[in-house]
């Protein structure tokens, strides 16, 4: 199902009031926010459904040492959403986000954001990590999306090949 600009809008506004609501009933702790990174007009479908299974197993795999207080998911039209409050410093829970983003097969289409305090999110050079890489080339991803450097079909059919080579895999 196509999603349109206003919906997607509309969901990153509630995601945020979200995340100000769970950091404001939850003193302490540091939330680690999910969201699966998926081109173009369909947030949920087949695809997104089998990264948005990963993602949230590799970060209860990951975070569960750090007790996990609250997960809370969204399978939303615009996009499954999972959050964990989770009790360890917003700079080890960066680093954790970014090594799995990082190293799982499907990492690179997960987006683990990690909220501070203020309700700011944690970036990851504020951690010492490098830019995300551009899922087609060496570049930075933010330079390849302010240029549309690729098209959305490359970057969906790489999708699709890295998803189909993980499901082989499992």
């Amino acid at each position: 199902m196509e999603i349109t600009l206003e919906q997607l809008l509309v969901s990153r506004e509630e995601r945020w009031q979200l995340q100000q609501q769970l950091l404001q009933q939850n003193d302490g702790c540091t939330l680690v926010c999910l969201t699966v990174i998926m081109p173009g007009n369909v947030k949920r479908n087949r695809q997104s459904l089998v990264v948005a299974k990963a993602a949230k197993e590799e970060m209860m795999a990951h975070f569960a040492p750090f007790h996990i207080d609250l997960m809370t998911e969204r399978d939303l039209v615009t996009g499954f959403e999972a959050y964990a409050l989770v009790r360890t410093s917003t700079t080890v829970a960066k680093r954790m986000a970014c090594a799995i983003e990082d190293n799982h097969p499907l990492g690179r289409l997960f987006d683990m954001d990690v909220i501070d305090s203020e309700g700011r999110p944690v970036g990851r050079q504020q951690v010492g990590m490098p830019p995300r890489r551009c899922l087609l080339c060496d570049n930075e991803a933010r330079f390849c999306m302010r240029n549309h450097s690729h098209t959305q079909q490359e970057l969906l059919q790489r999708i699709n090949e890295m998803i189909e080579g993980y499901v082989r895999q499992s």
